[in-house]
């Protein structure tokens, strides 16, 4: 089972894949790459679970293998 990812580290890979931001917007901040956006859960000093990390990587369609190399 993968591990949780804290939110800094989560806005340093998608940095790295060529996603800017993070950038307000609502409830949520989001992180965008062309005209694809994807929300960035806040966790309140917690870390974000595996489980919506899976979810937040199919939304972004960023595949498995090019998240663990950035």
């Amino acid at each position: 089972m993968p591990k949780p990812i804290s939110r800094h580290e989560l806005i340093r890979k998608f940095r790295a894949l060529g996603w800017g931001g993070p950038f307000s917007g609502g409830k949520h901040s989001f992180m965008a790459k062309g005209a694809h956006k994807v929300r960035i859960p806040n966790p309140h000093g917690g870390d974000i679970d595996w489980s919506l990390m899976k979810r937040i990587l199919q939304q972004a369609t960023i595949d498995s293998a090019d998240w663990f190399r950035a």
